[in-house]
């Protein structure tokens, strides 16, 4: 049995529809909120919150933030008061219930904190464009009883993505999620990281909290419904996250947070807590200008995920697009940047753009 044949998301939404009425320790690790930002929120949101680390000590000021499976809404009434009243949050999921709490204890933050920037959404985080609650509207006054209103549901959905997105391009300077990923069937999975990619603004960010297995899940634990619901079935492995992440075209990926003990042990394979942080603008076209960056060190070299080598103390030439990368998160400091001396005549090497595309 696999992730096509076992009903995953009413698994995941069955458990969280309970979890939401009453807390279960099983769907949570331990984690450390700075505690001004808790005083703010009804005990009900901390008391039904499952995750697995703080993803939202990785926001900025100003900055518009999407939570990927917001649950009751406490990271986002955290990431409320982080990103102030000039920015922006939003929360997706799609439990009724969890929506329901988050939605009603928002009025409640926002008077608690002096400012009003959080939305909840219901949605499908693998088809961020899809607004649920737009479809259950439409829903509402046409009502599907036959293959033509089947018909006339697709048609109304493709209408509403293209034209009325819930999430649009390009509109996020920071996703978010706290143990969710693991949540989405594996079938999913690379779609669901392409919408991560696809809502983000050029220089945008990620900060998932998540788990990550040590070695990859046999599929009797992944036809499991319990184990699955429970976090453990859907997880990446610890490589596989970072490979999937690459291939969704983002770069600049380091495990921010990688706990030295495991959440789980089952049959051997070791479950842990990490955060892993990447960022999104790599994409456009990459032309020469004579420019170089030299390698500080401590390592006697480096090879990036494009192919290039820097050497300790070495110039490595590289197109005005890399310059420009590596003077910013995540390599600022660990490299340094050499202009061209005199003129320079700018040729393009690498017209590609699209997502993350190789550098020349």
């Amino acid at each position: 049995m696999n992730t096509r044949t076992l009903d995953v998301e009413s698994a995941v939404q069955d458990r969280y529809s309970d979890a939401s009425n009453a807390c279960e320790a099983e769907l949570c690790c331990p984690v450390s909120y700075d505690g001004a930002y808790l005083t703010a929120i009804p005990a009900e949101v901390i008391e039904r919150d499952y995750g697995c680390g703080d993803p939202s000590k990785y926001a900025r000021t100003g900055d518009t933030v999407l939570d990927l499976g917001s649950g009751s809404g406490k990271v986002c009434f955290i990431l409320s008061q982080v990103v102030g009243k000039a920015g922006q949050v939003i929360g997706v999921d799609m439990n009724a219930e969890m929506l329901a709490l988050a939605r009603g204890s928002a009025p409640v933050v926002a008077q608690n904190i002096g400012h009003d920037n959080v939305r909840f959404c219901r949605g499908h985080i693998q088809d961020l464009a899809l607004d649920m609650d737009a479809v259950s509207a439409w829903l509402n006054e046409h009502p599907v009883t036959d293959a033509d209103g089947l018909l006339a549901l697709e048609a109304e959905q493709h209408r509403l993505r293209t034209t009325q997105p819930m999430i649009a391009d390009e509109s996020v300077d920071l996703v978010v999620s706290n143990c969710v990923l693991n949540l989405v069937a594996d079938h999913h999975k690379p779609t669901m990281l392409r919408e991560l990619h696809r809502v983000l603004r050029k220089d945008g960010r990620i900060a998932i909290s998540d788990i990550v297995a040590d070695r990859e899940i046999p599929a009797e634990m992944k036809a499991d419904a319990k184990l699955w619901s429970g976090c453990i079935s859907g997880a990446y492995t610890e490589q596989g996250f970072l490979t999937a992440l690459e291939d969704a075209g983002f770069h600049g990926l380091e495990w921010a947070e990688f706990a030295e003990t495991p959440w789980r042990v089952i049959k051997g394979i070791e479950f842990r807590a990490v955060v892993v942080t990447a960022h999104k603008g790599k994409q456009g076209p990459c032309p020469d200008a004579g420019q170089s960056v030299i390698y500080r060190g401590p390592w006697s070299e480096v090879r990036d995920d494009d192919g290039h080598v820097f050497r300790r103390g070495v110039r490595t030439p590289v197109c005005i697009k890399t310059h420009d990368l590596m003077q910013r998160a995540p390599y600022a400091g660990k490299l340094v940047g050499v202009e061209a001396s005199g003129e320079t005549a700018v040729q393009t090497v690498d017209e590609a753009s699209g997502p993350d595309t190789g550098c020349c």
